[in-house]
């Protein structure tokens, strides 16, 4: 991709605006209660403080839908973007018209402002190229830093672009297109990829493109339920997709004949109902009682897919191995997650869901890459051109 960077412009004196993704968890008082999005594009803010540049910042944040909702404004994130930077962040009132217009206009070199949630405007997420026209008249430069809406045409980040003769990816988004790269284009095998999560439909079109191109698939969370069923293993009352059962055994089928190893729960925790205080058993996989449920893959199976990734040189993970955020059923995802700890291997990770779970484990620093984009990291494994990306290649 011909694709320059925010690091390879003149941002000297230059109004730069740069799409970022600050939808960010609040509290009731408007803190935000989680600032990881945040920090994620703290390196490109600063680049463009320390070049001069006149820093201007758009995001969205919930979903209005073209509505002014005071619970989605973007006014509390601006204190907190001050702390972490130790300057000053002013708020714009609107990200179009009047008090955008005033507010860039009394910008100096090294000021960083921040416009009000571009989703209160109904023609964000229409790509309205009128709106992409009237953002793009506040800059010089356009920079995307979101590449968790990379996989979105909207105004922010596709019909603007048309408007704006500079334009550039983030510091946050070249990693993500880098690393992705890394574990795809040209990765270092073995290659596995871990997939988890409820749904199988969800990810069929990534598990089908990887399948021509990793050595190795290790499936968990329910979506594992759907293979079980496919093999003609009874799942009691687990979770699973009818409708996807013949999928599942042309995966299967396929894996066999591209020789990957595709490496399927050995064991499960069964519980009758997901809840914290349920009583819990660990049974074969193929042995699921009736009237129980599949919500975590078992001990032997967490040695099982350890021992599978232990020789991999990368490894790429989406999706929980069970119902981790109840705490009987987290044990399977803890171990995969422990597994890419202590792994020599270049470790990417996308989904929110174990982003999250890597959070609460304490081990997200300990893997190479966590990407910000769930349903963006996705697509990309999906083999898909992102909107988002797309726009910023040179002509």
């Amino acid at each position: 991709m011909k694709i320059r960077t925010v690091d390879q412009l003149d941002l000297s004196g230059k109004r730069t605006l740069i799409r970022v993704d600050f939808n960010v968890p609040m509290d009731k008082a408007g803190n935000v209660t989680d600032d990881t999005r945040l920090q994620a594009v703290l390196p490109t803010i600063r680049l463009a403080i320390e070049r001069g540049a006149k820093t201007i910042l758009l995001s969205h944040l919930g979903r209005p839908k073209g509505k002014r909702l005071p619970e989605m404004s973007l006014a509390p994130v601006a204190p907190r973007l001050s702390q972490l930077l130790g300057r000053p962040v002013a708020f714009a009132q609107d990200c179009v018209g009047e008090p955008a217009e005033v507010a860039v206009a009394s910008m100096k070199p090294g000021d960083v402002l921040l416009l009000e949630n571009v989703r209160y405007q109904a023609g964000e997420e229409k790509n309205d190229e009128e709106l992409g026209k009237r953002l793009a008249a506040l800059c010089d430069i356009y920079v995307n830093d979101a590449f968790a809406t990379a996989h979105r045409g909207h105004s922010s980040n596709v019909a603007i672009v048309k408007f704006v003769k500079e334009r550039a990816a983030g510091l946050l988004m070249k990693n993500e297109i880098a690393y992705f790269e890394k574990a795809l284009v040209s990765p270092a095998r073995p290659l596995a990829a871990i997939f988890g999560g409820a749904k199988i439909s969800g990810k069929i079109e990534a598990i089908n493109n990887v399948l021509g191109k990793v050595d190795k698939i290790l499936i968990g969370g329910a979506m594992a339920n759907t293979f079980l069923a496919a093999l003609g293993h009874g799942i009691g009352k687990s979770l699973y997709e009818a409708e996807m059962v013949e999928t599942a055994k042309r995966i299967l089928a396929g894996a066999a004949e591209r020789k990957v190893r595709l490496y399927l729960p050995v064991d499960v925790v069964v519980a009758e109902r997901l809840e914290a205080t349920a009583p819990t058993r660990t049974v074969p996989a193929q042995e699921i009682p009736d009237g129980m449920m599949a919500l975590d893959i078992g001990p032997a199976t967490g040695i099982l897919f350890r021992e599978a990734l232990h020789d991999a040189k990368t490894i790429v993970w989406n999706g929980p191995m069970g119902a981790f955020e109840t705490a009987p059923f987290a044990s399977g995802t803890q171990a995969v997650m422990r597994a890419l700890a202590e792994s020599d291997a270049l470790t990417i990770v996308g989904g929110g869901d174990t982003d999250t779970a890597l959070h609460k484990a304490g081990l997200f620093s300990r893997m190479s890459y966590v990407s910000t984009g769930g349903g963006a990291f996705l697509e990309l494994l999906e083999g898909k051109r992102l909107p988002g990306i797309a726009a910023l290649e040179e002509d």
